[in-house]
């Protein structure tokens, strides 16, 4: 199916658009080293457009026609400018790369595909994650969907089961009534869900299933739309959990989330909680029952 590859590539010069100037909205002349004219008629919030040009190293017009979406022939060296100009961290840059590739790259290399994430894993990680029985233990792939999850990973995360199965972790975020009470930090947690997919779109452009996931969560979750047009994006490897557990009460869980393949987007997560902690011991108590 081609004729949506237009359409897409099209997409991902308004993405660029969007995302580089969202960034320059974050810095402004002060913070870059440059002088402020324009004072109180100042239109933009952040840098201008040709005051990103001047700190990238690039004329202004290379610059407007780049924020514009014509990405064709861009150099590692100007993205490398263009991310220290506006102090993008690595999952900025590589989400920058990423829409650079899509929206510069050829047309004919690109076809929609219903799907790049897995929607199943491995006997032997499924048996990997039954044998960890200490700790939570879960596999998501790059739609947030859980893959495979062990006895105390659902003891946790029993309330995203209430409904059945499948479970997808945005979903239960952004449109499950009691996301607000089970994650104490719903804020940090949503955006963290947010900043993820984003970054999956980027890597992904033609994978039909997340545009329908985020057009989903988009129709249905205000929340979800605000964080969604900020064009964030995150790498999320390790941090904390903060629950409340409708049985045993508050958990603290660290977490880190492991890469199954080399390049994948399909993670295997645990939970593991400090020694000696309540939340071990709150652990414990799921673990018997």
């Amino acid at each position: 199916m081609t004729s949506d590859v237009p359409s897409r590539r099209d997409a991902a010069r308004a993405e660029i658009r969007e995302f580089l100037s969202t960034r320059r909205a974050r810095i402004t002349p002060d913070q870059a080293g440059l002088p402020s004219y324009g004072g109180e008629r100042r239109r933009v919030p952040g840098l201008r457009r040709e005051e990103a040009a001047l700190l990238v190293g690039v004329s202004p017009q290379y610059y407007i026609r780049l924020e514009r979406g014509d990405a064709t022939g861009v150099s590692e060296s100007v993205v490398d400018g263009i991310a220290q100009a506006l102090e993008l961290d690595e999952a900025e840059r590589a989400h920058l790369m990423d829409l650079i590739r899509t929206a510069g790259g050829p047309a004919q290399v690109a076809r929609r595909r219903r799907s790049t994430a897995p929607r199943s894993v491995r006997p032997t990680i499924e048996r990997l994650v039954d044998s960890m029985n200490g700790v939570p233990a879960m596999v998501l792939n790059a739609h947030l969907d859980v893959l495979a999850i062990n006895s105390l990973g659902r003891a946790v995360f029993s309330p995203w089961y209430a409904s059945g199965e499948p479970v997808n972790t945005a979903r239960m975020v952004f449109l499950e009534e009691t996301a607000g009470t089970f994650f104490r930090e719903w804020g940090n947690a949503a955006d963290d869900t947010v900043a993820l997919l984003r970054a999956e779109a980027g890597r992904n452009p033609y994978d039909r299933d997340l545009s329908d996931l985020v057009g989903e969560l988009s129709t249905r979750s205000e929340e979800f739309r605000v964080r969604w047009a900020a064009h964030d994006v995150r790498i999320h490897t390790t941090g904390v959990k903060k629950l409340h557990h409708p049985v045993v009460g508050d958990l603290d869980l660290p977490f880190e989330s492991l890469s199954v393949d080399p390049g994948s987007s399909t993670n295997l997560v645990t939970y593991v909680p400090e020694p000696g902690s309540s939340t071990e011991a709150a652990l414990a108590v799921l673990a018997a029952n």
